[in-house]
């Protein structure tokens, strides 16, 4: 793991979004930038596909369609960077990521959730990790592959997140 000890304070949007970019490159397939929508949080997502089957080394995973999503906002109210790092199933309609925004204010500053189709089944507490944002994006896909296969599900529909998964609290 990379660690980046470079000044939070100096970070610029498009700059931090195509670090981030080329960072996450040899983990997945077409990975690029765009600009968020209107209701999205921040100026940039970063967007990388990837096959399932591979990435989380389950060749009977049941789709082979998936995405990774990434964002950072710089200013905010918080002394801290607000981020999301999602995986995205659009077949199945199901995501699974951390959040570190001002939502939930319940769950504390971070929480990862479980979302099918557009209604959110599960929110959890997470680890704070007070860190470069850089950082705690190669944290975040190092624990990707365990948030994933916690998703539980029943049918076709995502359920939550399996009770002992450790990608909700510190370890």
């Amino acid at each position: 793991m990379v660690v980046f000890l470079a000044n939070r304070s100096n970070l610029q949007n498009r700059r931090l979004h195509t670090r981030i970019k080329n960072t996450i490159r040899s983990e997945f397939d077409d990975v690029r930038m765009r600009r968020t929508d209107a209701r999205d949080p921040g100026p940039y997502r970063v967007v990388g596909d990837v096959d399932p089957r591979v990435f989380l080394d389950e060749k009977t995973y049941p789709t082979a369609v998936a995405r990774v999503e990434i964002g950072i906002q710089i200013q905010t109210s918080e002394s801290y960077e607000y981020y999301w790092v999602n995986w995205v199933e659009p077949e199945r309609g199901m995501l699974v990521g951390w959040h570190q925004d001002d939502t939930h204010d319940e769950f504390g500053p971070v929480h990862i959730q479980v979302t099918d189709r557009s209604a959110t089944v599960d929110h959890r507490p997470a680890q704070f990790i007070d860190s470069h944002p850089l950082d705690v994006v190669g944290q975040r896909i190092e624990n990707l592959r365990e948030a994933v296969l916690a998703v539980e599900w029943e049918g076709e529909r995502p359920v939550g997140l399996q009770q002992s998964a450790s990608v909700t609290s510190e370890s």
